[in-house]
Parts: structure tokens; sequence; C-alpha cells
């Protein structure tokens, strides 16, 4: 957990890290997707690696942060097909009045959402990165701040801050999120309209 001194590194890491989500997230998916993964493997090493030696702490480190990246790498279509199915669900749950549903209906739409997202790719990680870079980055600024909620966020505990703390409590935050996700979502469609022009885009 980020603390003390400890969350201006961690708050700069992130503003960095999601201005370029943000803006630039499709086009630099794989480089993105390769540092996260490796950011999480190395974090969850450390979890392993108490009476180690330094060299092979290190070593194991390492190792892990580059199986992360690879399995990062590999698995995002996985991750788009989630996003997909787990969106039909909440679709599905805000439509619907009834209280519960069939399972073969709901599966239905999970299928249903996860083979769209696929088809879509490139605008669904287009909105994910958009949004998702947003949320990053506007922690990472405002823990720069001093703001107590997203220097909480940025140790780790992310109650105090949407979408997992109410939004209407901290409507200020949802405007801006939503207001830089919206923005960088635009260019980046804007910069995909462009390079499909001129043939750079592969799918």
């Amino acid at each position: 957990m980020a603390s003390g001194s400890l969350h201006v590194p961690v708050a700069i890491i992130l503003l960095g890290g999601g201005l370029l989500a943000c803006f630039w997230g499709y086009r630099l998916l794989r480089p993105l997707l390769a540092a996260y993964g490796f950011i999480g493997g190395a974090i969850g090493a450390t979890l392993f690696i108490d009476g180690l030696q330094t060299w092979v702490a290190v070593i194991v480190t390492l190792a892990a942060g580059l199986a992360g990246a690879l399995v990062a790498v590999l698995t995002y279509l996985a991750g788009v097909a989630l996003f997909g199915a787990a969106l039909g669900a909440v679709l599905l749950n805000a439509v619907s009045a009834a209280p519960e549903q069939d399972v073969w209906f709901v599966l239905g739409a999970c299928l249903t959402g996860a083979l769209l997202a696929l088809a879509g790719r490139r605008y669904v990680l287009i909105l994910a990165t958009s949004f998702g870079g947003a949320w990053t980055a506007l922690v990472g600024a405002l823990a720069l701040a001093g703001n107590s909620a997203a220097v909480a966020a940025a140790g780790g505990n992310l109650e105090a801050l949407p979408p997992v703390a109410d939004p209407r409590a901290q409507l200020w935050f949802v405007v801006g999120w939503c207001g830089l996700g919206a923005t960088a979502m635009l260019i980046q469609l804007r910069d995909l309209a462009s390079r499909l022009r001129d043939g750079a885009e592969e799918g």
C-alpha cells in the first residue's frame, strides 16, 4: 500500500500511465498491456519473496513480471469478451423489471454481449482505455494535489471514489472523469478513423 511519501511516486505513475492509456490507449494497447502485466506480475511476486536472498528475489520478481506481461498481451481478447458479457448482463438487469431472470436468458445476453464486443473490439478497447485511463489520470493528479480520497485510492483503497463509492456523493469526480474520458474517446476515435483512411489499421 502506498502511504506517506510513497504516494507521490505512485501518483506520478498513475498520472502518466493514465494519460497514455486515456489518449493513446488503442494505439499503444500492447505496450500498455505488457507494462501493466509486468507491474502486476512483479507486485504479485513480492508476496512470495520474503526470506529469499536479494539476487534470488530480484530474479523471481523479474520472471514474474515478464510472465505477467506475456499473459496480459496474450489474453486481451478474452478480456474484451468478458467485458462484453458483463455489459450484457448489466444492461439486461437495468432494462428488466423482473427480480429474477431465466438462466438461459441471462446466458444469452452475456453471449450476445461478448460476441458484439469482439466484433467491435476496436471501439470497446477505445471506450475502456479512454475512461479507464481518465480515472487513473484523475486519481494520480488529485493524489499529487493531496486529496485524501485519491491518496487512499493510490494506495489501493478504492472505497472513497466512484464507481465504488456513491457517485452522488462525489459528483465533482464523476463530472471530471466523464468529461476527460469523453474527450479522450473522441480523440482516439478520430485517430482510428484517420488510420483506417490511411490503411494503417489492420483490424
